[in-house]
């Protein structure tokens, strides 16, 4: 891969994290394995973008759909929710970075939320990277959810309904609270956005791999970003700009290369920093 012609960074990465179940059918052992691999997986991405310099990571950590899995890979996901938190919390706060978590937070069972919420409080004013996880979330409900509010502000007289636009109703989304996805990767082999970021993913590059996400490495996040920068967003910034996002990452010269060799250079001898 060739870093040294790259351009400029995505400021906002999505990624659906998809292949946990398949990844641990494919050697005879049940799927909470698979998630368990998964976990590790997000300690190394999450590592990448921080030394890379990406402001923010949204993980699709557990959509609305989910809940209609098996009970006891419910209980394992939420299991394995909770280990990370808490095996993390050091490494999130040590390391300057911000969590938050968009979705319906309440469906969560208490064992999660009460190790969730005290570490996005405690991280609440950190500054150095934004890390949110997308936990029973779910795009279409998230719009629906907005449009809900702004319908009951116009009922009751406070919002003129003509005043309703894309920027207004942007202002209602969790998901954009840290900005619009630059760049929306999915593992697995799909090729859908399978209800994550829809609003917000109108003017994001997707990238696409066979790769199952426990095998998801460093590499192949790079190979990515790579890819990624070298697309042409020109025409973008106008059209976005009517929606209420942020305009895409600038094109920094030989600053993003340097991080992008920086960071192949710590993944190769391992970081004592941590995330």
């Amino acid at each position: 891969m060739n870093l040294v012609e790259a351009r400029n960074l995505p400021r906002h990465v999505g990624i659906i994290m998809d292949g946990n179940g398949r990844w641990a059918e494919l050697r005879g052992e049940p799927r909470e394995a698979g998630h368990k691999a998964g976990s590790a997986a997000v300690r190394r991405i999450v590592r990448a973008c921080r030394r890379l310099g990406v402001d923010a990571l949204t993980l699709y950590a557990f959509s609305e759909q989910n809940w209609a899995r098996p009970p006891s890979e419910v209980d394992a996901l939420m299991g394995l929710l909770r280990e990370f938190l808490m095996s993390e919390r050091g490494e999130i706060l040590n390391n300057d970075i911000r969590l938050v978590a968009i979705g319906d937070i309440s469906r969560l069972p208490e064992g999660v939320r009460e190790v969730l919420d005290p570490l996005r409080k405690a991280s609440s004013s950190n500054a150095k990277m934004t890390l949110a996880l997308a936990l029973s979330y779910g795009a279409r409900e998230e719009i629906a959810a907005a449009a809900r509010e702004l319908a009951k502000e116009a009922v009751a007289g406070r919002l003129d309904p003509e005043s309703i636009d894309g920027a207004l109703l942007a202002a209602r989304l969790p998901s954009l609270s840290v900005g619009e996805p630059d760049l929306i990767i999915r593992t697995g082999g799909e090729q859908r956005l399978s209800n994550f970021l829809l609003y917000g993913a109108a003017y994001a590059e997707l990238s696409f791999t066979e790769r199952l996400w426990p095998d998801f490495t460093e590499d192949d996040f790079f190979a990515a970003i790579a890819a990624y920068q070298q697309r042409d967003r020109g025409v973008e910034p106008a059209l976005r700009a009517e929606g209420g996002g942020r305009e895409p990452a600038r094109a920094d010269g030989a600053l993003p290369a340097d991080r992008l060799r920086r960071a192949r250079e710590l993944s190769a001898h391992g970081s004592r920093t941590g995330v």
